[in-house]
């Protein structure tokens, strides 16, 4: 059962990418790749420890796994890595960031086929 479960998510991962993704340029230092990516969102609440409680939307890009691992980038998202979506002729600039003390992704399914990678706006180029 588990096996086909699996199979399930691959084929719905591959059709996710190829009929609901843009290309999108993920950046580490002076390294970058192109990859697909689905666009996504995540809200929050945040606790300032006051009392006073922040709710927040982050921008996702829903990435495949295999992709970015077996990409030149060779390793997991880190805080500090960029997402560049070029829409039109501007450019935006996402940077990772952690959603409270998580990290700056997480798995979007159970079989870790999809990265979800939360990411805040620092700069449009146009």
């Amino acid at each position: 059962m588990s096996d086909m479960l699996h199979r399930g998510q691959s084929w719905l991962a591959a059709k996710l990418t190829k009929h609901a993704s843009r290309d999108v340029v993920y950046q580490r230092d002076d390294v970058s790749v192109e990859l697909s990516a689905t666009i996504g969102k995540s809200e929050y609440e945040q606790d300032d420890g006051d009392g006073v409680i922040t709710r927040a939307q982050v921008r996702d890009f829903l990435i495949n796994t295999k992709d970015l691992l077996q990409s030149t980038i060779g390793t997991w998202p880190r805080r500090g890595d960029r997402i560049l979506e070029t829409d039109g002729d501007s450019t935006f600039v996402y940077e990772l960031m952690s959603i409270g003390n998580e990290p700056p992704w997480r798995y979007s399914d159970p079989f870790r086929v999809k990265l979800r990678i939360h990411t805040k706006l620092v700069d449009t180029i146009t």
